[in-house]
C-alpha cells in the first residue's frame, strides 16, 4: 500500500462517526416473511445500522417492523419509526396483521416497544429515550441542505440502532448516498 492510500484510509477512519457496528443475531422472525425478507431482516439486525433500499411491493414495512421488534427485544428499550404522515396509520395496521404491537404518537408520548410518528412531529420526541430509529421513506434525506435532513440526522446521531428504508432502490447520486451514510453514523455527505 502506498503512502497516499494509507493517508486516505487514515483520513476515512478519522472522519467516521462510529467505529463499530452494534448488530446482533436476530431474536425473532415473522412467519409471514419470505426467505429474501428474512435474509434482509437478519442482515439489518446483524449490522445494527443499515439501509433497505428495495422497490415497491418488496415488503419493506414488514422488514422494518421485524427489525424494530428485534431491537426492542434485544434492548428492552423503545424504538421510533419515523414515516410520512399518510404512512403512520398504514404501518400500524400492517403491524397488527403480523402480530407486532405499535403505538402511534403525535405528541411525544412514548410507550414501551415500537412507537411511530410522522416527520413533522419529530421535534416532540426526545432522542435519548430511544435505542433505535427507523426512517421510512428515507429518500427524505436526499436534500443535502434541508432542515428536515439535519433534524433527522441529529435525532439519530447517538443511537446504536438505525435503519433507513426507501423504494429508491439505488439513490440517484453521491449526495443521496452521502446523506444516508451520515444518518447511519458513517461518513458525512461532505466527507464522501
Amino acid at each position: 500500500m502506498d503512502v497516499m492510500t494509507s493517508d486516505y484510509q487514515t483520513f476515512l477512519v478519522r472522519r467516521a462517526q462510529l467505529s463499530e457496528l452494534s448488530g446482533f443475531d436476530p431474536i425473532w422472525m415473522p412467519d409471514a416473511a419470505f426467505d429474501f425478507q428474512k435474509s434482509l431482516i437478519e442482515w439489518a439486525c446483524r449490522q445494527g445500522r443499515g439501509a433497505i433500499f428495495a422497490d415497491c411491493g418488496m415488503g419493506k414495512t414488514l422488514q422494518q417492523l421485524a427489525w424494530a421488534e428485534n431491537v426492542v427485544r434485544k434492548t428492552n428499550k423503545p424504538v421510533l419509526i419515523i414515516a410520512p404522515l399518510a404512512v403512520t396509520r398504514q404501518t400500524a395496521r400492517e403491524a397488527a396483521k403480523f402480530g407486532i404491537e405499535v403505538s402511534v404518537s403525535n405528541d411525544g408520548t412514548v410507550r414501551p416497544g415500537i412507537n411511530i410518528t410522522n416527520y413533522e412531529r419529530l421535534h416532540y420526541f426526545d432522542p435519548s429515550v430511544f435505542t433505535g430509529a427507523v426512517c421510512d421513506e428515507s429518500a427524505i434525506l436526499k436534500s443535502f441542505d434541508g432542515v428536515r435532513r439535519q433534524q433527522i440526522t441529529d435525532f439519530m446521531r447517538k443511537m446504536s440502532y438505525r435503519l433507513l428504508c426507501t423504494a429508491t432502490a439505488a439513490p440517484n447520486e453521491y449526495i443521496e448516498l452521502g446523506t444516508s451514510s451520515e444518518a447511519l453514523g458513517s461518513l458525512g455527505y461532505m466527507d464522501m
